[in-house]
């Protein structure tokens, strides 16, 4: 900022008059940071055209584990409409993708590299286009557009697609092989091992988060989602998935089409899921029906620099602003949120009050209400189609889910809705968040100084 003063300074000194005219003095010639019309703390930190923006963002419905409509389905099958949507939606010639990074957790690593690399032949990709896969727990397919965006501002290619999957089904929550003894002497390691459940127990103790509050928030969610699919609102981000669905009597296959998240109840209340026992401690608060449930699921985010977008004529549906990554105490993982929000959205010169939309990741009821509580959110902002308690929590998807479900909400919002963040704790103890901002936001001219009329001026835009 000091040494773009210094040259705004020199600038105003070739165009000043001679030192007889009085009209302009030192006092008047100082420097400003421009101001983002609804954000006085939020400026651009890269050139315009380097933005990365995202161009494309789709899922699959998400569908219970075991029982639901995608329990017959091949990962890979997952996998393979989100990416070829991508393509198809936008034109692109998938040759010109720099790399395709997908989000995973419950799958043996090698065994789902090949998976997604099959993936992508199935979506029409040519061999020349790269796949690789990460794995951050519950935040891996938020990591991976981060991943992508991070690249993208390297400059190591201008195009690249960011997903997620799991199949829950295919791969349940194990843990294979034994644990290493040395653990027992290490508190916070051996809080690793915790199960998701004892820590949302320990979140509602620790901070007061009461059963009622905890169903309450639940029944909300259910609520929210099912308007949201009455209305329509999910048809512009699902990918309706082509499979098959086997009866486990007779063996028989019957082709189907899944169009529709089919984990929402839309008539559940709160004395329904009061009957509901604690599942994880006799005397606990968290129950099956206020935590997120066990699904299967993909998405996919297509992503590039503004200058190619433009240049190939494809609207901008947001644009990645920051990310942030924070480690938290184990014993409590849920508080993750509450912590990378207020990270990310400073890194992006914002304050929380600028965000107008939130998707946090309902890994439990406790754990959703502590960090709403703590930021002092409002809860108009946050998952208003609907969280994971709803919609499933595909562990691998659920960032790149969530990011589609943003982004399109913004977007039908328009100009009320400029900046949202997505969020999500993180087994072991962790949280992420990023920022995006609306596709077709724009700074309003604002850092022009109303000046006397009496004065000369060098433009007649200060007036």
């Amino acid at each position: 900022m000091e040494k773009a003063i210094n040259r705004q300074r020199i600038l105003l000194e070739h165009l000043r008059p001679s030192s007889s005219s009085s009209y302009i003095s030192d006092s008047s010639i100082s420097g400003s940071a421009c101001l983002a019309g609804d954000s006085a703390a939020y400026q651009r930190t890269s050139a315009f055209g380097d933005d990365v923006v995202i161009v494309a963002a789709h899922r699959t419905p998400i569908c219970k584990s075991k029982r639901g409509g995608f329990k017959d389905t091949y990962p890979d099958d997952l996998l393979a409409p989100v990416l070829k949507a991508l393509i198809e939606k936008t034109n692109l010639n998938p040759s010109e993708v720099g790399d395709i990074v997908v989000g995973t957790v419950l799958a043996p690593g090698s065994q789902r590299a090949s998976e997604c690399r099959m993936a992508a032949f199935y979506a029409g990709f040519p061999e020349t286009v790269p796949v690789r896969t990460v794995n951050r727990q519950c935040s891996s397919g938020l990591q991976a557009v981060a991943d992508v965006a991070a690249a993208i501002r390297a400059g190591f290619y201008d195009i690249g697609i960011g997903a997620g999957l799991e199949s829950m089904t295919t791969n349940p929550m194990a843990w294979e092989g034994s644990v290493n003894p040395k653990v027992k002497a290490f508190e916070q390691a051996q809080n690793c091992l915790l199960p998701m459940g004892i820590t949302s127990e320990n979140v509602a103790h620790r901070f007061g988060v009461t059963r009622q509050e905890q169903d309450q928030a639940a029944v909300e969610s259910h609520r929210r989602a099912a308007a949201a699919t009455a209305s329509g609102k999910f048809k512009d981000e699902i990918i309706p998935v082509p499979t098959k669905i086997v009866d486990p009597k007779s063996g028989e296959e019957k082709p189907v089409k899944i169009s529709v998240d089919d984990g929402i109840r839309p008539s559940a209340t709160v004395s329904d899921l009061a009957r509901l026992k604690p599942v994880f401690k006799k005397d606990g608060t968290t129950t099956a029906g206020n935590s997120s449930q066990v699904s299967d699921g993909a998405g996919a985010v297509l992503l590039m620099k503004r200058s190619v977008a433009l240049q190939k004529g494809l609207p901008i549906l947001g644009i990645f602003r920051t990310f942030a990554a924070v480690g938290v105490d184990p014993a409590i993982m849920g508080v993750g949120p509450a912590v990378a929000i207020p990270a990310a959205v400073k890194a992006a010169g914002l304050e929380l009050d600028d965000i107008d939309l939130f998707e946090i990741n309902e890994a439990f009821a406790s754990q959703f209400l502590y960090c709403r509580n703590k930021l002092g959110l409002d809860p108009e902002k946050i998952n208003v189609n609907g969280g994971a308690m709803a919609l499933g929590h595909p562990l691998g998807a659920t960032g790149a889910r969530c990011v589609a479900t943003l982004l399109h909400e913004m977007k039908r919002r328009g100009k009320d809705c400029r900046f949202g963040v997505v969020s999500m704790c993180i087994g072991t103890g962790m949280g992420a968040a990023a920022v995006f901002e609306r596709g077709d936001a724009v700074d309003e001219f604002c850092n022009a100084r109303k000046v006397d009329s009496d004065h000369h001026l060098l433009s007649k835009d200060a007036r």
